[in-house]
C-alpha cells in the first residue's frame, strides 16, 4: 500500500538534483549511472561552451561554496508566531523573523514565479553594519547559534572591516546565494530593485549580470539622498550625496510599467479647436531619416524644405487633418498639432535619474510613528518605495528579505490605501540585536526585527486612523500580517544531515524509537511545518474541527483535513467518519498510527476508494 500513501518531504527541494534532472528531461544521452557525464554534455554542446582557459566573468574566493550554500537543502520550517501578528485570521500580509537564506529556501516550494518585485536594501559593506559568520559557514545551525538558541556564548561576528583580505569576497559571498534563490520566486514580469551606494555598485552590477543575465538590465537608477552643505568645502574633489538602485527582470521582455505621469501644463487651446487642448511640437527629424521634401502652406503658399519626422503622405494628411500649424513668415518652421489626449496616453515607462528623496524626511517620518524618538538609522524614504510599488505591481505579492524597520511593508500599504490595489508583502528580517543603550533598546525592542513589526503595527493604525474608509472589511488596504519565525524541525527524524558524525547519529536512532515529532511542538507549529513541505502558501485558512471526537485541522475550509495527535491514537471507525468528510487530501501524522500498520493500510484502502490524496509526515 506504499504507492497510496505520500510521505511528506523532508527537506526543501534539492536544487542542485532537480537542475541534473531537467538537464535529463532535455538531453537524456549525458546521464550515465544516475550521474551528469560532462563530457558528453560538452560533446553536444560543443561550440557553445566557453573556452575554460580565457573566459569572461565575475570570479572571486568562496564562491562555489557560496553557491552550494544556495543548493543545499534545508530541513527548516517557519513556525506561527501568533502573539506577535497583526489580524492573523485576515490578512495576507507575511512577516518573517529569521535568516534569509534559510527562509529563502523554504519560499521555494510554493512562491516559486509568483513573487512579482523584489525590493533589498542590503548591508553596504561600510566595514561595520555587514554581519557574516567569522568561520563563512552558511545554514540553519549558523543561524540558530547566532541567536543563541543553541549555543549560550553564541557565535562571534565580523565587521568586515576594509583592512581584511577578503572584503569584497565575503560581501559577494553573502549576496550570491540568496541572489541565486531569489530569481527563482519572481514571475516571468517580475522585477528586482536593488539599494546600494559606491562601496559595491559596480561589483553588484557584475553579480546580477550573472545571476539575471546582461539582458535582464533594465537601469541603474541614481537618487540623490540629500542637498550639499554649503559653505563647508569638502574634503575630496567630489561630495558624496546620492545612492543607487539597480533593476533587473527575470524576462526583460515581459515587465510592463505603469509609466510616469504627463505634465499637462503647457497645453492649451489658443484657436479653440473643439478637439480640445493641444500644444505643438517640431516636425523635423531628430535621427537618421530620409524624408526630405518641400511642404506649402495651402493659405500663404509659403514653401518649406527639411528632413521631415513623417512620410510625405503622412504630413499631406496632417495639412488635411488641420494637424500642421504654418508659422506667419519664412524664416519659421511649420509645427504639428499634439492634443492632450493622446499625448497623456503615450506614457514614457521610467527614467534614468529618480531625483531627491530626503533621508532626513524618512527619518522623521519614522521618528513620528515612535513619539519623536530616532529607533532606527538611514531608514529609506517612503516616497522612494512607494514610486517602485507603484511602478510595478498592482494585485500582486512584493518581497523585501532584507527588511530592515520594515520600510516596504509601509510603502505597500500606503500605495494600496492610495490608489485601491490590493498588493501583499513578505519581510524577512534577522533578529540583529539593536545597539546597547539606543533609543530602540531602551524603547524595548530587543531586535531589529521586534521594532520592524512595531512599526508596521503603528504605520497600519496611522493609516486607519487618518482615512476611516480602511477599517471597512471592503476595503482592499490590509494592515495586518501573519508572523513567523524560522527554526528547525519538529521532526527529529529529519533533523540530521549527511555529514553528521557517527555518535550523534546513533543518538539519533535511539531517539527515533520515542517518537519522530518533538514533545513540545503544537499542532499549528507541526502543521505549519507539513504545509510548506508539501507546497502550500503562509496563509491558509486553518481551523480546528471536531469529526467523531478527533480534533483536527481543517486548512481550506476543509479541502485538507489533518490529524496531529501522536498522543491518541483514531479507532478505525474514527477515521472512517474523518473519510467521509471527503477532503481532497488527508495528512495523519506518522506516530499517531503507534506502530498499527493494518490500521494505516485500512485508512490508506478508505482514501483510495474516495479518491483522496493520504499523507504522512
Amino acid at each position: 500500500m506504499t504507492e497510496e500513501i505520500h510521505a511528506t518531504p523532508s527537506t526543501t527541494p534539492n536544487i542542485q538534483t532537480e537542475l541534473a534532472a531537467q538537464l535529463a528531461e532535455l538531453m537524456p544521452e549525458v546521464i550515465a549511472d544516475g550521474k551528469v557525464d560532462v563530457e558528453k554534455l560538452m560533446e553536444l554542446l560543443d561550440g557553445d561552451v566557453a573556452d575554460t582557459s580565457e573566459r569572461f566573468g565575475l570570479f572571486w574566493p568562496g564562491k562555489k561554496r557560496a553557491l552550494r550554500a544556495a543548493q543545499e537543502p534545508t530541513t527548516a520550517t517557519l513556525r506561527p508566531d501568533f502573539e506577535n501578528s497583526k489580524d492573523w485570521d485576515h490578512t495576507k500580509n507575511v512577516f518573517i523573523e529569521g535568516d534569509n537564506l534559510e527562509v529563502l529556501k523554504i519560499l521555494q516550494k510554493h512562491y516559486h514565479a509568483k513573487i512579482k518585485m523584489i525590493y533589498i536594501d542590503p548591508p553596504y559593506n561600510t566595514g561595520k553594519d555587514f554581519v557574516y559568520p567569522d568561520n563563512y559557514k552558511e545554514g540553519l545551525d549558523t543561524y540558530l547559534e547566532w541567536t543563541r538558541q543553541v549555543n549560550e556564548e553564541g557565535k562571534r561576528l565580523s565587521t568586515n572591516a576594509d583592512t581584511e583580505g577578503r572584503y569584497h569576497s565575503n560581501w559577494l559571498n553573502m549576496m550570491y546565494p540568496r541572489l541565486k534563490l531569489a530569481r527563482n520566486l519572481l514571475t516571468e514580469d517580475g522585477v528586482i530593485f536593488v539599494s546600494i551606494d559606491d562601496t559595491e555598485v559596480s561589483l553588484l552590477r557584475r553579480l546580477l549580470d550573472e545571476v539575471f543575465g546582461e539582458g535582464n538590465f533594465l537601469g541603474q537608477f541614481v537618487w540623490v539622498t540629500k542637498n550639499a552643505a554649503r559653505g563647508v568645502p569638502p574634503r575630496t574633489m567630489l561630495m558624496s550625496n546620492h545612492e543607487y538602485v539597480i533593476a533587473y527582470a527575470r524576462r526583460a521582455g515581459e515587465v510592463k510599467f505603469k509609466g510616469l505621469e504627463r505634465d499637462a501644463g503647457d497645453f492649451g487651446n489658443p484657436d479653440s479647436d473643439p478637439r480640445g487642448l493641444w500644444r505643438s511640437e517640431s516636425m523635423k527629424a531628430t535621427g537618421a531619416q530620409n524624408n526630405y521634401f518641400t511642404i506649402a502652406d495651402p493659405k500663404t503658399g509659403r514653401t518649406f524644405h527639411a528632413n521631415w519626422a513623417f512620410s510625405e503622405p503622412s504630413v499631406k494628411r496632417m495639412i488635411e487633418d488641420g494637424l500642421v500649424i504654418f508659422p506667419d513668415n519664412d524664416s519659421g518652421t511649420p509645427r504639428q498639432k499634439k492634443f492632450i489626449g493622446s499625448y497623456l496616453n503615450d506614457r514614457k515607462a521610467f527614467v534614468t535619474n529618480l531625483g531627491w528623496y530626503s533621508t532626513e524626511n524618512a527619518t522623521k517620518a519614522l521618528m513620528s510613528l515612535f513619539g519623536g524618538k530616532k529607533v532606527f538609522d538611514f531608514p529609506k524614504p517612503l516616497d522612494l518605495l512607494t514610486f517602485f510599488v507603484e511602478q510595478a505591481t498592482i494585485d500582486d505579492l512584493v518581497l523585501d528579505f532584507f527588511a530592515g524597520s520594515g520600510s516596504l511593508a509601509h510603502a505597500t500599504m500606503l500605495q494600496n490605501a492610495k490608489d485601491g490595489g490590493s498588493r501583499r508583502y513578505i519581510q524577512v528580517q534577522l533578529p540583529e540585536p539593536t545597539p546597547d543603550g539606543s533609543a530602540a533598546r531602551n524603547s524595548g525592542f530587543r531586535t531589529i526585527a521586534d521594532l520592524a513589526r512595531e512599526r508596521i503595527r503603528r504605520a497600519g493604525s496611522a493609516l486607519v486612523k487618518e482615512d476611516a474608509s480602511l477599517s471597512d472589511a471592503t476595503s482592499n488596504t490590509d494592515v495586518g500580517f501573519r508572523a513567523y519565525k524560522l527554526a528547525d524541525t519538529s521532526f527529529s527524524k529529519w533533523k540530521q544531515s549527511s555529514d553528521v558524525e557517527l555518535n550523534q547519529l546513533e543518538q539519533h536512532l535511539l531517539d527515533l524509537r520515542e517518537s519522530s515529532s518533538a514533545d513540545d511542538a503544537s499542532a499549528d507549529g507541526l502543521l505549519s511545518e507539513i504545509l510548506l513541505k508539501q507546497g502550500y502558501s503562509l496563509i491558509e485558512q486553518i481551523a480546528p474541527v471536531d469529526v467523531a471526537g478527533l480534533n483536527l485541522r481543517s486548512v481550506g475550509d476543509g479541502v485538507v483535513l489533518a490529524y496531529l495527535n501522536e498522543h491518541v491514537k483514531p479507532t478505525l471507525e474514527q477515521l472512517r467518519a474523518v473519510v467521509d468528510e471527503d477532503p481532497a487530501r488527508l495528512i495523519v501524522l506518522e506516530d499517531a498510527f503507534q506502530g498499527d500498520d493494518q490500521l494505516k493500510t485500512n485508512l490508506a484502502q478508505l482514501c483510495k476508494s474516495k479518491g483522496i490524496e493520504l499523507w504522512t509526515a
